[in-house]
C-alpha cells in the first residue's frame, strides 16, 4: 500500500528533531545503535516521533497524522497507544534480543520510546547529548570559540531555561566578543527552548551592538 504524503501545515519540526534526538539519546546513541546494528530503527523512530508531537502539540487526529507522516491509520494507533515503561524495558534488554529481533524496531517500541522521549523534553530534562554535541561540532566549525565555550558550560543544564539568573553563574567571567556573557544574557528574551535557541538569541543581540 502507498500512502501519498500531506504537506505540513504546522511548523512541528523544530520539536519532532528534539524528542527523536532524545529518543536516540534514550537507546544508547548512534554508537550503541551501530553496535547493535539497528541503525534501521532510526526511520521508524523518525515517524514516531513525528506521529506523538503532532498529536500532543497540535492534537491531530490519527487520520490526519497518517496523511502527514505516511502510515496507515492503524500503524498511528499503534504508535500512539504504545507503552512507554514496556519499550524501555524492551530496550533496555537489548542483549537478550536475538539478531534477528534487534534487526527491527516494532511499531510499538518506537512508540514507546517515542512518547518518553517527549515527556523528557516537554519537562525540560537536559537536552539529548547527541544534540548538544551537533550543536558543539557546528559552533566548531563556524570557528565561533564563544559559542563553544558558552556549550561546554551549560551542560548538564535543564531547557527550558526561563530567566538569566539560571545561566549567570554558568557564565561567570565570560567573555562574548568582548562583552561580558552575563551582560548579555540580561539582555535576550526568555523562555529560551534549548541550547540552540540560546545560541540566536546570544548572536542576535551581538548584532544590536554592531558586532559580527
Amino acid at each position: 500500500m502507498v500512502v501519498e504524503l500531506k504537506p505540513m501545515e504546522v511548523d512541528a519540526e523544530p520539536l519532532v528533531v528534539r524528542v527523536f534526538l532524545k529518543a536516540i539519546d534514550l537507546l544508547g546513541g548512534f554508537q550503541k545503535l551501530a553496535e547493535f546494528r539497528t541503525l534501521t530503527w532510526l526511520p521508524s523512530l523518525a515517524r514516531a516521533s513525528f506521529a506523538v508531537v503532532l498529536r500532543e502539540e497540535y492534537l491531530k487526529t490519527e487520520e490526519e497524522i497518517a496523511e502527514i507522516v505516511g502510515l496507515t491509520r492503524q500503524t498511528v494507533r499503534n504508535i500512539l497507544r504504545a507503552d512507554p515503561e514496556l519499550a524501555l524495558y524492551k530496550i533496555e534488554h537489548i542483549d537478550e534480543l536475538t539478531q534477528e529481533e534487534k534487526k527491527e524496531l516494532r511499531v510499538h517500541t518506537a512508540g514507546g520510546i517515542a512518547k518518553l522521549a517527549y515527556k523528557l523534553v516537554k519537562e525540560g530534562h537536559e537536552e539529548a547529548r547527541v544534540f548538544l554535541e551537533y550543536c558543539t561540532q557546528t559552533a566548531m566549525a563556524l570557528d565561533i570559540p564563544w559559542a563553544y565555550m558558552i556549550l561546554k558550560r551549560i551542560k548538564g543544564i535543564h531547557f527550558p531555561i526561563n530567566s538569566s539568573e539560571a545561566l549567570k553563574g554558568r557564565l561567570s567571567g565570560l567573555m562574548i566578543k568582548g562583552r561580558r556573557a552575563e551582560e548579555v544574557i540580561e539582555e535576550i528574551d526568555f523562555p529560551v527552548k534549548n541550547p540552540a535557541e540560546l545560541l540566536h538569541r546570544i548572536k542576535e543581540n551581538l548584532k544590536m551592538h554592531g558586532i559580527d
